[in-house]
């Protein structure tokens, strides 16, 4: 890990990586710069690094100005932005983040999103997270499927999701048996369904009209379809609800610092 045997060298692992809990681990009695400084001593940050850094993580998760406040006084978004702003301050190579935006709004997990992206550009921090949600995974470079305790896939998003199928496009049609011809004819990959036909195409939002044109007949609905996360994690750990065995799955997502993903 970042360079480093993580059986004997844990001390050198331990300083280049950094940590943001799922729950919350910040004196909320404490000041944020308190709070700051109090993990740069635990942390061996020389001194002399430490008027320097505060200020520029601050900044990264944009709190410059809420500094010298309480943390009791902060929402349950700023203190997780202040968590992941400590989990920076000795200047880690690997961050690891545990459901960062778990319970917030959809207001504050943008921000905070924003806050993870900086510091990939910025600070070129390489970023490991654990995720319920679906659509934080979009953000990362790498996805790990974990059940039961084991990853079952791992790839890039995109690659993920053309293992579960193609873009389709589905159709109803008011004579499905003509239109099935046609598309057949004219190229297309079609099956015929309970609700009318589902064509297998490699970009749905292009070939809607095309297919559209090619049926010969009058269209009454179209739904068009690409797969998503949601559809690689269900194909991959099933429908079955793990929380009432505490057999939850998850994503575990990687982003490499100064790429965007």
């Amino acid at each position: 890990m970042a360079g480093f045997d993580v059986a004997s060298q844990a001390k050198s692992v331990r300083r280049g990586i950094g940590l943001v809990f799922q729950e919350p681990t910040l004196d909320d009695q404490l000041t944020a710069e308190e709070n700051l400084r109090f993990h740069a001593v635990l942390y061996g940050v020389p001194r002399g690094q430490v008027d320097e850094r505060i200020p520029r993580v601050l900044e990264l998760v944009a709190l410059s100005k809420r500094r010298k406040d309480l943390v009791s006084t902060y929402s349950g978004g700023m203190a997780r932005r202040l968590e992941i702003a400590r989990g920076m301050l000795h200047t880690p190579k690997v961050l690891f983040l545990d459901e960062p935006t778990v319970g917030l709004d959809p207001q504050t997990r943008f921000l905070i999103w924003e806050d993870i992206q900086r510091l990939r550009m910025e600070e070129g921090v390489t970023i490991f997270l654990t995720t319920h949600y679906m659509d934080e995974a979009e953000y990362a470079e790498r996805i790990a499927i974990i059940d039961h305790g084991l990853i079952i896939a791992l790839d890039t998003p995109d690659v993920l999701k053309a293992s579960v199928g193609s873009d389709t496009v589905q159709l109803e049609t008011a004579d499905d048996d003509t239109a099935l011809g046609l598309l057949v004819q004219a190229g297309y990959r079609v099956e015929r369904t309970e609700h009318g036909l589902t064509v297998f195409v490699a970009d749905e939002e292009a070939a809607v009209g095309p297919i559209v044109t090619a049926t010969g007949v009058p269209v009454r609905t179209v739904r068009a379809h690409r797969p998503t996360l949601d559809d690689v994690f269900l194909h991959f750990t099933g429908r079955e609800i793990r929380e009432q065995h505490g057999e939850a799955a998850s994503m575990f997502a990687r982003a490499h610092g100064a790429r965007r993903g």
